[in-house]
């Protein structure tokens, strides 16, 4: 049963990759395309053919059974956050023991050009983006320095695209509970 009592500092974080908003923030993205007065039906200036409809409504992924692979293959997955509305910064605590801090370095994955587009559409915050939005990662495994590479390669065998985001730190007195150092997710 996750999380695991084992969760400790130097722990590595693993992102997997989402294939856009998975349903979330989609308040505020209506509210985007209403106050520019655009079209679901115009062309998305990112995606040659696709149309801005298309583009924020990109089918959800599922990690069921890549991640149970890992969890039964490795026996090394200490913890997962499903980085779903209130992004980062809600979620990945979620699973965290008192007293660790989850230091992400934003400019570890490449963030798809559709948080881009709403973010400076919208003039977006980094900091709102990291609290509203997966930013282009959908799930944080949590697993053993040691076996951190282990684990990756097990989801990435299953189909997913696998980043190391960061680290667990132990948290210093009022500090927050989760840590984006870097451009969040380099925006490209």
């Amino acid at each position: 049963i996750l999380p695991r009592a084992d969760v400790a500092a130097g722990d590595v974080l693993l992102g997997l990759a989402s294939t856009g908003f998975h349903s979330n923030g989609f308040s505020l993205v209506r509210r985007i395309v209403e106050d520019r007065a655009l079209s679901y039906s115009s062309p998305f200036p990112h995606a040659n053919g696709m149309t801005l409809g298309e583009a924020l409504l990109t089918p959800t992924r599922i990690y069921v059974r890549s991640v149970l692979g890992a969890i039964r293959e490795t026996g090394a997955v200490k913890a997962l956050a499903h980085i779903t509305g209130g992004g980062f910064v809600e979620n990945i605590p979620r699973v965290l023991p008192e007293g660790l801090v989850a230091a992400i370095d934003g400019a570890s994955w490449a963030m798809p050009d559709v948080f881009g587009w709403v973010m400076k559409l919208g003039g977006i915050e980094e900091a709102e983006m990291g609290r509203t939005f997966n930013c282009g990662i959908g799930m944080v495994a949590v697993a053993a320095e040691d076996k951190a590479a282990e684990v990756a390669r097990v989801l990435e065998e299953a189909g997913e695209t696998v980043y190391r985001i960061g680290s667990l730190r132990k948290a210093r007195e009022g500090e927050a509970r989760v840590e984006i150092k870097g451009s969040l997710g380099s925006l490209r």
